[in-house]
């Protein structure tokens, strides 16, 4: 840890003067980002192409959105079971847990290979399951190990490591599938996400677990808190209407890219060049954003990924795609960065003083869910295929509907309850 402090020690001081102590990263924050690091190369190697490999082996894109409306149908129950265990136990036991579960998800994707297709609808469901414990964890210890003070510091930093180690995932992935003979590419690549998962488990042990007393699950009390709480109901809007967009994004571009340009390996490298934008975008809001302006950063975002959008209105090829995913790459991660922020300040002023951490990760996951079930069987009901007029014009109309989320944040936050 000591290489790792003065490496820190270096980045506080980068291209600026020495931050403030309260503004600095604690040990425990520096973990849980390279545990996430770790993650998230694993992922970029294996989520990237798993919905591609799905396509490939169908061809037919009803499979892959059907694939990915179970598994947003699912992880918010699972979310709700990771919230008990964390509650009943610790948040790292379902962080655990989660990281565990993926693991053996993707074990299991190497030994049925082909298979894959035919029994998609129950590798969804186990997937969903290994998310929501994964993210339940995960988003209760962002709150944990950041403050007020350095927590938007600390998502746009995470950002940068979380794109940054996705910068060479991609582009190994797309480099071993182009070399391979037929799908076996695809099977070594998600062979090395299983180790990169097993090693972040392994890594998860450096972050100590937390004694509390406090282990009453307020989940059923949560409607209450929202009838109460306006504004913390319209954050949770906030992030249905982001889910709207998400839906379509998780699983769509690469799909697009693929068709255009007809190569893995220029899908691993475009995810590079796209990622590294996320890096650079992460990189200036750690340095510049201030909390105090969620809606100007709200309002950017949303206009850049509409402008984008908007182009495929036009034609759906390389040069509109790219065009977009530039744009995407770029303004998307100040939404979400700005809103997650805007969300676990919100935290802080429901009752009992940040005890419902955990059952606010839950009703956010179930809020931002909704909305990306909701796009995707929009999409899966209107565009039978890619070359369907509806994909670009429902993709453009979720992008354009984030425009709501700027009228429902409000950026004074105080302990009052509205």
């Amino acid at each position: 840890m000591r290489t790792g402090s003065r490496f820190w020690s270096k980045w506080n001081v980068m291209k600026g003067t020495p931050l403030p102590p309260e503004s600095r990263l604690s040990k425990e924050a520096i973990t849980a980002l390279i545990i996430h690091c770790c993650f998230q190369f694993g992922a970029s190697m294996s989520g990237l192409f798993l919905n591609l490999y799905l396509w490939r082996l169908t061809q037919d894109l009803t499979v892959n959105g059907i694939y990915n409306i179970i598994v947003f149908i699912v992880t918010p129950p699972a979310f709700a079971l990771g919230g008990w265990i964390a509650k009943r136990h610790d948040r790292m036991v379902t962080y655990r847990l989660g990281i565990v579960m993926i693991a053996i998800f993707y074990l299991m994707v190497v030994i049925a290979q082909e298979h894959v297709a035919q029994y998609y609808i129950w590798f969804a469901i186990f997937n969903g399951i290994a998310a929501g414990l994964y993210w339940t964890g995960y988003l209760v210890i962002q709150y944990d190990v950041s403050t007020e003070a350095n927590r938007i510091r600390f998502l746009a930093i995470n950002m940068i490591f979380f794109n940054a180690s996705g910068l060479a995932g991609p582009a190994l992935a797309g480099f071993i599938i182009q070399r391979s003979e037929g799908l076996q590419g695809y099977i070594i690549i998600f062979t090395l996400a299983f180790i990169m998962f097993l090693i972040a488990a392994i890594v998860s042990f450096r972050i100590p677990m937390i004694k509390s007393h406090h282990k009453a699950y307020y989940l059923k009390f949560m409607g209450l808190v929202m009838r109460k709480n306006r504004r913390w109901l319209k954050a949770l809007y906030s992030f249905f209407v982001l889910g709207l967009f998400q839906g379509i994004m998780l699983f769509l571009p690469n799909i697009m890219l693929y068709q255009t340009v007809g190569r893995e390996d220029w899908v691993g490298y475009l995810g590079v060049f796209f990622s590294s934008l996320t890096v650079a975008t992460g990189y200036v809001i750690s340095r510049k954003a201030q909390k105090e302006q969620v809606r100007k950063y709200v309002l950017l975002s949303t206009t850049g990924v509409a402008i984008g959008s908007s182009l495929l209105l036009i034609q759906v090829e390389f040069w509109s795609v790219a065009l977009f995913m530039i744009l995407f790459s770029i303004c998307n991660p100040l939404a979400v960065n700005t809103l997650t922020s805007y969300y676990y300040r919100l935290i802080g002023t429901l009752p009992l003083k940040g005890q419902l951490r955990v059952e606010s990760v839950v009703m956010r996951e179930l809020f931002l869910n909704a909305g990306r079930v909701l796009s995707i069987c929009l999409l899966i009901i209107l565009a039978k295929d890619l070359q369907s007029v509806w994909m670009p014009i429902v993709l453009f109309a979720m992008a354009v509907l984030q425009y709501i989320s700027v009228l429902l944040i409000k950026e004074k936050l105080n302990s009052e309850q509205n």
